[in-house]
Formats: C-alpha cells, sequence, structure tokens
C-alpha cells in the first residue's frame, strides 16, 4: 500500500499547485456560458476525481511496475491539469488555457484507453475524469468567446 501513498501525494501536489490560484474577483466578473455550475461544486467533484486519478495510476503501476508509455501519459497528463490553473486563474488567459486544457483532454483519453487495455478498472477510473474535462473545456471555451 506505500506505493498508493506516493500517487496519493503526486496527484494531493498537482491539485495543491492547482488551488494556489483561486478564481477571485477577475472570474467573478467574467461571463459565463450557459450550464456553468455554481463554484461550490467544484471542489468536491475534484477531490472524487483526484482520488480516482491516483487509484488509476497505482493500479496500472501495480500491474506494469516500471516507467513506460502508460505510467509517462498518467504523469503528462497530471502536469498539464496543475497548469491549466495557473494559465487560466493565474495568469488569467483564457484563450492560452483553452489551447492547453484541449491538449489534456486528449492526454486524458490516451490515457484512459491505455489504461483500459491494462487494467480495466484504471481505465473506468478515468472515464468520469475524462467527462469532466471535456465539460471544463466547453467552459474554458465559453468564457473565452464571451469576453
Amino acid at each position: 500500500m506505500p506505493a498508493l501513498g506516493f500517487f496519493v501525494v503526486l496527484v494531493a501536489g498537482a491539485a495543491l499547485f492547482g488551488a494556489a490560484f483561486e478564481p477571485g474577483a477577475w472570474y467573478a466578473a467574467l461571463r459565463k456560458p450557459p450550464l456553468t455550475p455554481p463554484n461550490w461544486i467544484f471542489a468536491p467533484v475534484w477531490i472524487a476525481l483526484y482520488l480516482g486519478i491516483a487509484v488509476a495510476g497505482w493500479l496500472v503501476w501495480r500491474a506494469r511496475p516500471q516507467l513506460g508509455t502508460p505510467l509517462r501519459l498518467w504523469g503528462a497528463q497530471l502536469a498539464l491539469n496543475a497548469l491549466w490553473s495557473l494559465l487560466f486563474f493565474g495568469l488569467q488567459r483564457p484563450g492560452l488555457a483553452l489551447l492547453e486544457i484541449l491538449v489534456l483532454l486528449a492526454l486524458v483519453l490516451a490515457t484512459t484507453a491505455t489504461f483500459l487495455r491494462i487494467r480495466p478498472l484504471a481505465g473506468w477510473l478515468f472515464v468520469p475524469y475524462a467527462a469532466w474535462v471535456a465539460f471544463a473545456a466547453y467552459l474554458n471555451a465559453g468564457v473565452w468567446y464571451l469576453n
């Protein structure tokens, strides 16, 4: 189980990095697209998704305990996940964040497909994450377009 803790720590590090860039007054003043959820929903959703990301990475590592393509994809998507908050909230660059989140979505989908072949449960743990990132891309695109 210590390896699971390592994956949780990696994901928590990415989450804490992203959380350092709070929405603030800038975000509150933006026009937002339809279907934008209330702000309070984001924290519980991300907590659940981050736990799934950590467990999925751990499951794949247990099946293939070496740093190969599956875990490199996992690490790359995690890094881009953290970077998005810096681009969108920190630098207040929704256009650049939109480009980045589209790459993130592609990596999440690639990770999902790869994980499904190695450890199906790990791949399925990524499905809600992929759906949420796609929804976040829609929200990001809407903010960029409307502002």
